[in-house]
Formats: C-alpha cells, structure tokens, sequence
C-alpha cells in the first residue's frame, strides 16, 4: 500500500473537486462531513443548535453533509440528548435539516444506529460513563435498561446489558425499518446503518460482543446475520435511485476480535444487498489489558478503506485525522477511498472545503461558496492584493 505522505507524490487538487456519483445522486466533490454526534437534541428532536451547526458546515462547501447519528428507539439511544428517529414526530425537523442542506448545494446524509451496551451514558463533557445518581440530581437524567447480543458489560464500572431475546430482535429490526422510512419521507440522499464504534450492529458482528449460541451468534456468518437482516431492509426501502453506506469498524484492535478479513467478508455480503459504499471506521470496544487499538496518526484507517475496496470491490469512505487538501488528494489519487470524510478539522474550519479549492483554483473556487458571503470575500481579497 502506498505512503500517502512520500515525498515523490505530488498532489493533484483536483481531484478533490470533481463531482462524484452514486445511483443517481451526483455530490458537487469528494469531501464529506462526517457525522458528529453533539448530543444537544430535546426528546430526539432537533433544535436550533443543529440548525446552525449543520447550515454551517453545508456552506462551507462540502459535497456530502451528514446529520449526525440518530437513534432507532428510546432503548437505542447513547445519552438524553441524542438525535431521534424513533417517532414520526422527529420527520418535520429533519426535513429542516435536509432543505437546508439542499438549498446550500451539498447532499444529505443520516445515520441510523442503536447504542446497545454503550447507551444510557452520560454526554462526553459531563464524564462520559453511565448515567447514575448523580446525574438525576444535577440534570434529572436518570439510566435506562440497556441492550446487547449478550450479557456483557461494556466495561468493568458499567451495568450489564439484557441479552436480546429473539423477539426483541424482531421488534429492533421493525423499529429499524420504521426509521429508514422516516428517513426517506424526511428527504435524505443517503442512508447509513452504523455498524461500527461497539454500538449494537457492531456488537453483533464481533466476537468480543456476542457469545450466543443461537442462529445470530457462534461463527462469522451467525455473527453477520441480523446486521446483514438490516442492511437489506435499508436497502429494500430506501429510493433505488439513491445510495446506502454501512459504516464499518474495520478492525476491533490489533490482532483482537473483528478483523479485516472478516470486514471484507462482511462488505461481500454488503455489495451482494446492494449496499453502494463501505464507511471504513475501526475500534469502539474496550479491549483486554494486553490488547491495542490502531495508533491514531494522521490517514491511519486509510489502508482499510483501500484493501476493502480492492477486496471487496465496493467504494469506500475514507475518514480519520486527515487534515489537509493534500493528504485527501492524495488518498484518492492512490486509489485508497472514493470520498473523503472530516470531523474535527470541519469543527475547527467549516469552511475547509471552500478555502482549498479557493486556494487552489481561485475561479471554480470562489463558486462553492454561498454569494452571501463570496461576492464580498472576492472584494476582501482584491482589497489585501493591492
């Protein structure tokens, strides 16, 4: 695999800022914004806050903007201010979100997850772990029961999920179902199944998460089976002209548990549904003492997203500290993703993508942004040139 940092490879720009197609959805270029959870809803329902978050990010420029991961039932949700889908009542704010995308020229994006054993957690900047007393005395949010494929605590200092009975199962694939359609009325362009980050999905699918002995546990295939169950449900309802993503860890760890090869064998039976592109993410489960994580360095996830493509002969999104418009061309010009995805570099600069390609190509740059804001920052330039 290639060193997208070798010095020999020159990046060519451009390619960033080439339209991009799937099914029939045309993006304006490769970048996407990645979806980040801010846990700021009311009752799942979005508020201003997501407003101005999403607006923002959609006039920076990108080609794809997810909204961030929202929940397909009350039990399913990570903390109680998660972003809902499990109501019909969620569709209306979302279609805001969707207009407001579209009316930015970018695409929409959701993602549909269940937190299983790592729900009824308390937001990242109030600690991060479960809810307890605490936390109904400071914000009246107290715990619920959570859920897993086995009895298996997330952590040593978190409660024990209830392992899913096979009507429990049932009745998550219909809630499933149910929120891939609120999803479509709400007019998204695509559709992503979390699997990924040790939420429930991915708990299925890998061995440090389910230990059951039943038709959706023991091996690989067993393990795949409800996760697989979901995805061609997304696909079944989702419009044939729009695409499906399946946000994947692509490894649990080094050498611990969910693998690489398991990864493609999964993206197989993806492409075989008719799933249009892998999201290549890696990680989410504590890992035994003497077990690690991937080094988090800048494209560290990119030599997934490029074996999966090759392997299992599906586009993929590559996405995980990549910071500059070089290192995304690059990436792409090696044939190591389709589209790239950013988080945190788009918190700091929503309008990263604008600035590259105002940078680098001051013609065609100046057109992805807004005229609100380029007319005058075209004369803001003219004027600091003199």
């Amino acid at each position: 695999m290639t060193d997208i940092y070798a010095p020999e490879t020159q990046a060519d720009l451009d390619i960033l800022f080439q339209p991009y197609t799937l099914r029939g959805l045309e993006m304006r270029n490769r970048i996407v914004v990645s979806p980040m959870a801010t846990y700021s809803a009311i009752d799942g329902f979005v508020t201003d806050w997501h407003v101005q978050h999403v607006g923002k990010l959609a006039a920076g420029g990108a080609g794809l903007v997810f909204v961030e991961q929202s929940s397909v039932n009350l039990q399913g949700r990570i903390t109680h201010g998660c972003l809902g889908i499990w109501k019909d009542e969620h569709v209306a704010g979302l279609k805001r979100l969707t207009t407001l995308i579209r009316d930015l020229g970018a695409a929409s994006a959701i993602q549909i997850a269940h937190s299983g054993r790592k729900g009824s957690s308390q937001r990242p900047w109030e600690g991060g772990g479960p809810l307890g007393d605490a936390d109904i005395a400071d914000r009246s949010e107290g715990p619920w029961e959570s859920c897993a494929p086995s009895a298996k605590a997330f952590d040593s200092d978190w409660p024990t999920p209830t392992a899913m009975s096979l009507e429990a199962i049932e009745q998550v694939v219909e809630d499933y179902r149910a929120a891939f359609i609120r999803a479509r009325d709400a007019g998204f362009d695509v559709c992503e199944l979390h699997c990924a980050h040790g939420y429930l999905m991915h708990s299925f699918l890998s061995p440090l998460g389910n230990q059951r002995t039943d038709a959706y546990g023991g091996d690989r295939a067993g393990r795949m089976k409800l996760p697989l169950r979901i995805a061609g449900v997304m696909r079944e309802v989702w419009p044939d002209h729009l695409p499906c993503f399946v946000r994947v860890s692509s490894v649990d760890g080094v050498g611990v548990g969910w693998q690489l090869e398991d990864t493609i064998a999964y993206s197989k039976e993806l492409k075989a549904l008719g799933i249009d592109m892998i999201d290549c993410s890696s990680g989410g489960f504590k890992l035994p003492a003497e077990n690690n994580l991937v080094a988090r360095t800048t494209g560290f996830q990119l030599p997934f997203s490029e074996a999966i493509r090759e392997e299992a002969g599906l586009p993929t999104m590559g996405v995980g500290l990549i910071r500059t418009g070089e290192q995304a061309a690059i990436a792409l010009q090696d044939g190591r993703a389709d589209l790239i995805a950013l988080g945190r570099e788009l918190l700091w600069n929503p309008n990263w993508p604008m600035q590259i390609a105002a940078e680098h190509d001051e013609a065609n740059g100046w057109k992805l942004m807004p005229p609100q804001y380029g007319w005058w920052l075209r004369r803001r330039k003219a004027q600091q040139g003199k």
